[in-house]
């Protein structure tokens, strides 16, 4: 299923233009294969032996151009760092407040919400997102102790 979805972005990045150099391979292999929601210096750090010559600024240029393409959400939580998400589907996330571990939680779309919220507000209403937070189950077993 991966290579499947690595495939798929591949394709997506030549439909656009956008020339597949071996860094912007593995960096999109990386979130493609990734669960947690890397920071850039996650991807930096994970990659830099495989390609000493690569900056971090060349891992938030890709993945600039891979936000602005659709490829992968940009995650702000208010925090220092924002976090990358490959594009699979609509989905939310469940954060933890203790370790900042995030996962994904799949729901139906909340698609009457934003129309009860366009017409009350007669805003044109974009989209929306939710985030759920709590405490990991890794953090909770550290409380116990």
């Amino acid at each position: 299923m991966p290579e499947e979805m690595l495939k798929d972005a591949l394709d997506s990045l030549k439909g656009t233009g956008v020339r597949i150099t071996p860094q912007r391979h593995a960096i999109l292999e990386y979130l493609v294969n990734s669960s947690i929601h890397p920071t850039a210096d996650d991807i930096y750090k994970a990659l830099e032996g495989k390609f000493p010559n690569m900056s971090v600024a060349t891992v938030y240029n890709n993945l600039r151009v891979f936000r602005e393409i659709g490829l992968v959400k940009e995650l702000t939580y208010g925090d220092a760092s924002s976090r990358f998400d490959f594009v699979t589907s609509d989905h939310y996330h469940v954060i933890c407040e203790e370790c900042g571990k995030i996962v994904d939680f799949s729901y139906p779309g909340l698609d009457e919400v934003e129309a009860l919220a366009a017409h009350v507000t007669n805003f044109k209403v974009s989209h929306h997102r939710m985030e759920i937070y709590g405490t990991c189950e890794d953090c909770q077993k550290k409380e116990k102790h």
